[in-house]
């Protein structure tokens, strides 16, 4: 009985956060272009609908937020109402994010908004604010805050010599905990991040993208765990699963393969529900078993790309970002698997009972989750 109230509590930690329409707010991200010719421009990609409804990266889910219904029914409408919605919300927004050249706060405007029609609902509709003006071509400095009541935020800057056809980016900023950019120089080729700053920054995204985040990714690696209490055959699968994600992200990341959200989101509850019922069947690892974990690890890897597509790659660190992403992810892996083994296989894994308690009753609830998550993905 103790091993099953482990067994449900680590599946109720990984389901809690996830009801109808979930998602979770994602990083806003902006790049501000300073041009020679004495103009700014700032484009933020953001969620209008989040921004609106006070929802910010504080939720591990939208549907925790007190005014989750209201955000449900922003995100819904055609792109013209939602602009009309948007259109009192300006002034606020223009009021709390500063720029600063210098030190000195400069005036912002929003001169235009982009927002696309509602499309797949389970993916937040990122639309674009533009902020644009004039500034003095004596600056040296320009620095960013954007406050964490809209949500967290990662930041660029982009020189622009029109003139000569020269332009160079700044490497991302990511800022949460409310902060303001570091200044970003405006005299010189700008600086690169140092190794040990990138690998930082992409291996914390990479865990957190499965603890706490995760919660595809969480109940796919319960299944393969409750498979067998046997290292082998737990190794075996573990190893399947990463190759393939590492495979189909490093190939989406680099901009080779991809596949719409309305797709790969519901397959990736599909490959959910599947495991969860092949364990209950499937008494030894055949070549079958890995077979079927490796092609359901090329979809999670497309999963683990969106995190890196919307966050945004360092040009002249794309490889060592990569890898440390897919450590951190890795990491993550294994800090479930060896909580699972810490809470149920190591004190029971032993037992006559273990496969007819913990294995079939875990691996049909995590099937059922995976089929409910599957229709709710299909039909909304």
């Amino acid at each position: 009985m103790q091993a099953l109230v482990c067994l449900f509590g680590l599946l109720a930690a990984a389901i809690a956060p996830a009801p109808l329409l979930a998602d979770i707010v994602k990083p806003a991200l902006v790049e501000i272009s300073i041009n020679t010719n004495g103009t700014y421009k700032v484009e933020v990609r953001a969620s209008i609908e989040a921004l609106l409804t006070g929802i910010n990266s504080r939720y591990r889910n939208t549907q925790d937020a007190p005014n989750a219904a209201a955000y449900d029914e922003l995100r819904v409408l055609q792109a013209g109402d939602l602009q009309v919605a948007f259109e009192p919300f300006k002034k606020r927004f223009t009021e709390i994010v500063r720029l600063e050249f210098d030190n000195q706060p400069a005036p912002l405007a929003i001169t235009r908004v982009e927002i696309p029609e509602p499309g797949y609902t389970k993916v937040p509709r990122i639309s674009v604010i533009f902020l644009e003006g004039e500034l003095d071509r004596s600056v040296n400095s320009v620095r960013w805050y954007y406050p964490a009541v809209f949500g967290d935020n990662a930041v660029r800057v982009r020189q622009i010599d029109t003139a000569n056809e020269k332009w160079h980016w700044s490497d991302w900023q990511w800022l949460r905990k409310d902060e303001a950019s570091e200044p970003f120089s405006l005299t010189e080729v700008f600086t690169r991040q140092p190794a040990s700053a990138v690998i930082k920054s992409y291996l914390v995204a990479g865990f957190e993208h499965i603890l706490p985040k995760g919660l595809d990714h969480i109940l796919f690696i319960l299944g393969i765990f409750l498979f067998s209490v046997k290292l082998r055959p737990l190794l075996w699968q573990v190893t399947m699963f990463t190759v393939a994600h590492t495979i189909t992200l490093g190939l989406s990341t680099s901009g080779i393969v991809s596949l719409p959200a309305n797709i790969v989101e519901p397959l990736i509850a599909l490959s959910i529900a599947w495991i969860g019922i092949e364990n209950i069947f499937a008494r030894s690892l055949h070549n079958s078993r890995l077979l079927l974990v490796f092609c359901f690890g090329l979809l999670h890897g497309l999963g683990f790309a969106s995190v890196l597509q919307d966050f945004g790659m360092p040009d002249d660190a794309f490889l060592t970002a990569l890898l440390s992403f897919n450590v951190g992810v890795e990491l993550g892996q294994l800090a479930i698997i060896t909580l699972a083994f810490l809470s149920v296989g190591l004190w029971f894994g032993h037992r006559n009972w273990y496969r007819h308690v913990i294995v079939v009753t875990g691996s049909a609830t995590i099937a059922v989750i995976g089929l409910y998550w599957t229709y709710d993905r299909i039909v909304f």
